[in-house]
């Protein structure tokens, strides 16, 4: 049986034309004419405008704390249910994450707990340095509610869009609510340039600073010179030129992903006890990831890990829901707000094969195996 993937990457012809013509002139080196026309693209599809290329959404998120002067004891609000990436920049800061739980419309940031989260840093005497929160699985978050609290107490937002480009909500694009955004374009996401990410922004001069440190900080001078710690963040003409290839086919590959999310929603929507991630009225999600959950309530032979291991058995891919960071070993000691939505998302929810490339057959592999758990 051939292997069905969760998410794999899916390349088409145009990307190749643009690495072809970035090997023809020679710019394979970090930076070049395709980083230029990429950071546009990107600005000009998610309505801001400014963008820096780097080497990956976690590299934006770092240069994006440091941007908002995240230093060593300060306190950093943070969506729980994510992938670590995330979180991690926060300790690479020496700053305190806090971690709030999720809303059940969403999954994502319960502004209840956000406003619990900040009320304690607060009290501790240290105003919370930045907010995170996350679109999980392209999702939008509550961003009206989230932005509100966070306009109320002046606290900056990094929003973690690295799942949701294609996502919009009320008609605007998801990596523009924050006041600094990240996407991501891994090997797994809705479009891919093999590793890379993206900071954007509307204020000119911090994405120029992100752009300088990202080069390793280099002074301009004809010798090499540094007045300030530098990273190796930025991303190559050859990978931006793939994710240029790619953002003429991201229109067609959020159909694709909604089109398999459809799919599903029909072939599942009788199942007693199965439910998928809601889409609010006023929101549009790419549909990255399909995601469910099981009720432990329908049967103990009926789980989200005994469908995982069926699948598996059968050479099919599919993952549970993030385990949220304040379950992790890593972070557990660290202060946390809400009750025990992310908790139970996670205890009972699966993500199934969503590639824009999954072919029909494979997908109704998945349904018929899935199906079978009810019959």
């Amino acid at each position: 049986m051939n292997k069905i993937w969760l998410s794999s990457p899916h390349i088409g012809s145009k990307e190749l034309e643009y690495v072809k013509e970035a090997f023809e002139t020679n710019w394979i080196a970090p930076l070049g004419p395709h980083v230029d026309q990429f950071e546009n693209e990107l600005a000009a599809y998610t309505g801001v405008k400014y963008a820096a290329a780097l080497s990956s959404g976690t590299s934006a998120i770092h240069l994006a704390l440091i941007l908002l002067d995240v230093q060593a004891g300060d306190y950093v609000i943070c969506q729980s249910m994510t992938f670590s990436a995330t979180a991690n920049p926060i300790r690479y800061q020496g700053a305190i994450p806090v971690f709030v739980d999720s809303e059940r419309e969403t999954w994502n940031m319960d502004p209840n707990a956000l406003l619990d989260a900040i009320n304690f840093c607060n009290k501790q005497g240290k105003k919370p340095k930045a907010i995170l929160p996350v679109h999980l699985y392209g999702m939008p978050a509550k961003m009206a509610e989230i932005r509100s609290i966070a306009d109320r107490f002046s606290i900056p937002i990094v929003e973690d869009a690295a799942e949701a480009l294609g996502s919009t909500l009320k008609n605007q694009s998801c990596g523009s609510f924050g006041d600094l955004s990240i996407l991501s374009f891994n090997g797994n996401k809705i479009i891919t340039t093999s590793g890379g990410g993206a900071l954007l922004g509307n204020d000119k001069a911090r994405i120029n600073k992100a752009r300088f440190l990202a080069t390793q900080a280099r002074d301009p001078a004809p010798h090499y010179q540094h007045s300030e710690i530098g990273y190796n963040y930025r991303m190559s003409n050859v990978c931006a030129a793939i994710g240029r290839g790619q953002m003429d086919v991201l229109k067609e590959r959020v159909e694709q992903r909604r089109a398999n999310f459809d799919t599903y929603s029909q072939a599942f929507g009788e199942l007693t006890g199965l439910d998928f991630q809601p889409e609010l009225q006023d929101s549009f999600s790419n549909r990255w990831l399909t995601t469910i959950t099981i009720s432990p309530d329908i049967s103990d032979k009926v789980t989200n890990e005994l469908i995982r291991i069926r699948l598996e058995q059968e050479n099919i891919e599919s993952r549970p829901l993030w385990k949220p960071m304040h379950m992790q070993p890593v972070f557990q000691a660290y202060p946390y707000f809400g009750g025990s939505v992310a908790e139970e998302l996670f205890k009972t929810g699966l993500c199934l094969p969503s590639g824009s490339n999954l072919a029909k057959n494979d997908l109704e592999r998945v349904v018929s195996l899935v199906r079978s758990f009810w019959q």
